[in-house]
């Protein structure tokens, strides 16, 4: 009897350990992330639908990105990455945010003017879009994501 129960406390220490890992192996890439899971999909095709002027790179999740990351915010948990345009990436990127339900996106669009001398603070010249309506605590999220480049002052 007692084998049995060890057995059923590994199993259950390794299920908790693989969730876990998991929970840290965010190796999907935005666009990756739209062909993969249906939820997603319709979340972010939901988000760009009331939008205007954006960018087909955007749209699509096409352009050039990063993994998603698990990040919580307000106890909540979202799938957090970047994508950029291709060849533009200082200039034209976007901060996208899934909620770990599947039912919700955001996303912070960054525009940086294309010729910004560099003694210029690209903070202090890039106009910034929120996309999904997000609210304050999912907002410093995506800002912090921003910050977090070493090239944003």
């Amino acid at each position: 009897m007692q084998s049995i129960h060890a057995i059923a406390a590994a199993l259950l220490m390794g299920g908790a350990l693989a969730a876990q890992a998991a929970d840290r192996d965010t190796s999907f890439h935005p666009g990756e992330l739209l062909t993969s899971n249906a939820e997603y999909r319709q979340a972010w095709q939901d988000l760009v639908k009331d939008e205007e002027r954006l960018p087909d790179w955007l749209i699509n999740l096409s352009g050039l990105s990063t993994p998603m990351q698990a990040v919580e915010a307000d106890s909540d948990r979202y799938l957090v990455g970047q994508i950029c345009e291709a060849h533009r990436c200082f200039g034209q990127r976007a901060y996208v945010a899934f909620e770990w339900e599947d039912d919700e996106a955001y996303a912070l669009y960054v525009q940086v003017p294309d010729g910004l001398p560099e003694d210029r603070a690209p903070s202090e010249h890039a106009s910034l879009r929120w996309l999904g309506d997000p609210d304050e605590e999912v907002q410093q999220m995506l800002m912090e994501q921003l910050r977090s480049d070493p090239n944003w002052y």
